[in-house]
């Protein structure tokens, strides 16, 4: 196994992007690929290492770019301040999730029939709506992700499999959210599951997290369970074609 990573600049209008990609050269061919979106800092090491464990499993990892290169959020008031334009347009940030699915589409490594798309936080509202787009993706994977519904775009019946993975102390995704979003993916006749972590809050996959106030505390074993919940996800959607 030898894992080879780069970067790839892409446009979305005018706007340049750049990706990080990661695959084991070890296989010949093409292979599926994952989009996985950042948490609401930017295109940071965090999304990185996740690509890296992609490659590992055989898939193309593309740790996807929402801001531009080298734009990322040094504190949570700037953090907010780049994550708050998509969030009140999600016609732009689906333009701009649409934008990266375009570019990992033509990489000469992956076979554009069998793609999926992961994200962290925000990154998991990202992926969410890429689905919600009606993009041809095999699957989407939400960890701790933001779970509202766009109120500026309409919902296209949902094609990809859907998993969420939610923690059940998330001060950020209120039961009301919860509620709403497994009715919403039932009436676009998703195929969606949802897994509930008892005990955990919001960023439980990330180290670094460390905030109880702020409603944002890491949890290993919420960690290792649902990255394993996300392996056995994509195993499942990703049978041979």
């Amino acid at each position: 196994m030898a894992i080879i990573s780069n970067t790839v600049g892409y446009l979305d209008g005018d706007v340049f992007l750049e990706a990080f990609f990661a695959f084991d050269d070890a296989i010949s061919g093409q292979r599926p690929a994952v989009l996985i979106n950042h948490t609401w800092a930017g295109r940071d090491e965090f999304v990185v290492e996740k690509a890296k464990k992609l490659a590992a499993l055989g898939y193309v990892g593309f740790a996807v770019d929402m801001y531009g290169k080298g734009i990322l959020g040094s504190d949570a008031e700037a953090c907010a301040a780049l994550m708050q334009p998509f969030m009140a347009d999600r016609q732009l940030l689906k333009k701009r999730m649409q934008a990266a699915l375009s570019a990992v589409k033509l990489m000469p490594w992956v076979d554009d029939r069998q793609i999926a798309a992961i994200g962290f936080c925000f990154g998991g509202l990202c992926s969410l709506d890429l689905a919600r787009a009606g993009a041809d993706l095999k699957g989407v994977v939400s960890f701790h992700g933001l779970l509202g519904a766009p109120d500026n775009v309409d919902t296209l019946p949902i094609s990809a499999k859907i998993l969420a993975l939610h923690g059940h102390d998330d001060p950020m995704v209120p039961v009301e959210q919860v509620v709403a979003f497994e009715q919403e993916m039932t009436k676009a006749g998703a195929d969606w599951q949802l897994h509930t972590f008892g005990n955990t809050q919001h960023a439980f996959t990330n180290p670094l997290a460390n905030s109880p106030d702020f409603g944002t505390v890491y949890q290993p074993d919420a960690d290792k369970r649902s990255w394993k919940l996300m392996e056995n996800f994509l195993a499942e959607i990703f049978k041979p074609s």
